[in-house]
């Protein structure tokens, strides 16, 4: 990200943790996956070790299991004082960051994790791709070339979907999104069943941007979280994982024919490299700096990668 956007360690309103001095807040926690479990988790080009899901993500999952226990006890609490009993609620986590820089592993990592505490069993995933607008509403709109930017969402049926959630009923359905088709499903729904957590992942979540023509209260999905996450990395290093991502996408999915990208498939590996760097300039790196990167330091917690695209630090943010 922007260094402009990195405050003075003296000023940081996070506290910063290496590897080691992360690892070691684990405790006790067992190691639940294995590496063949570890494989389905992983995304295209990534290098995710068990190592670092001992050294990172089982202390996260440590800190969110004790910060869900002790929001279900202050619900228990309140129902307590209220002399009522009230529907679950599901302690949402959302998860931001830019076009690859590896936020859907985490959200895969995370739910694998969390669904083996005992208290919270039942962990849905659900991504924002799915609440874009169709293509064809985009079209209409002149927004396919701003497709991933905050006004190319149905913002009024994702806080719906949010509303229903945090209202614990039983059964609330997501709409789904196609990645070979690059277009939402409209024959099919994502159903969520009354989770324990519920992780939200997508590159505008944090998103809270005011609308000075709008009068009165405006209602933001991250209004709705417990804990919030920003997967972080360079911008340079981000961009060539996007150039990475093209080229194994070009020798892969893009070579289905219905493959929305297919005209890709046929591209030398120069021709590749430049496609993928102008949709970056144009589009993805644009987003970035417009809407991404800004919500950074609105996280709870911040996970910092390095080149290898393995993480380095954490930043926690103070109480």
């Amino acid at each position: 990200m922007p260094e402009t956007a990195r405050e003075p360690e003296n000023f940081s309103p996070y506290l910063r943790f290496s590897e080691a001095e992360w690892s070691k807040l684990r405790d006790a926690t067992p190691l639940p996956l294995t590496e063949s479990e570890l494989a389905g988790l992983r995304g295209i080009n990534e290098r995710l070790s068990l190592r670092e899901v001992e050294n990172f993500y089982l202390p996260l999952s440590r800190l969110l299991n004790l910060h869900v226990a002790a929001t279900q006890g202050l619900h228990r609490a309140t129902d307590a004082f209220l002399g009522q009993t009230s529907a679950k609620m599901p302690y949402v986590i959302g998860i931001a960051g830019s076009v690859a820089v590896g936020k859907s592993t985490t959200a895969r990592v995370l739910q694998a994790l969390l669904a083996r505490w005992p208290d919270h069993p039942r962990v849905a995933l659900v991504t924002t791709d799915g609440f874009l607008h169709p293509n064809r509403v985009l079209m209409e709109r002149g927004l396919m070339n701003r497709k991933g930017f905050p006004e190319s969402y149905d913002v009024r049926r994702l806080l719906r979907f949010m509303i229903d959630i945090k209202s614990g009923q039983s059964e609330v359905r997501a709409p789904v999104y196609s990645h070979l088709a690059y277009d939402i499903l409209p024959e099919q729904e994502q159903v969520v069943q009354r989770p324990d957590i519920l992780i939200l992942e997508g590159l505008n979540v944090l998103q809270a941007r005011t609308h000075p023509e709008r009068m009165g209260p405006q209602i933001f999905v991250s209004d709705f979280f417990d804990f919030s996450i920003y997967v972080d990395a360079d911008e340079d290093q981000i961009q060539q994982w996007y150039v990475d991502r093209f080229l194994k996408l070009r020798d892969t999915a893009f070579r289905n024919p219905q493959s929305y990208f297919h005209r890709y498939a046929s591209l030398s590996e120069e021709e590749a490299i430049e496609t993928a760097l102008r949709i970056w300039r144009e589009i993805n790196g644009l987003n970035l700096h417009e809407n991404i990167a800004p919500t950074r330091t609105r996280a709870d917690l911040i996970l910092e990668k390095g080149p290898d695209h393995s993480m380095r630090s954490v930043l926690l943010r103070k109480l």
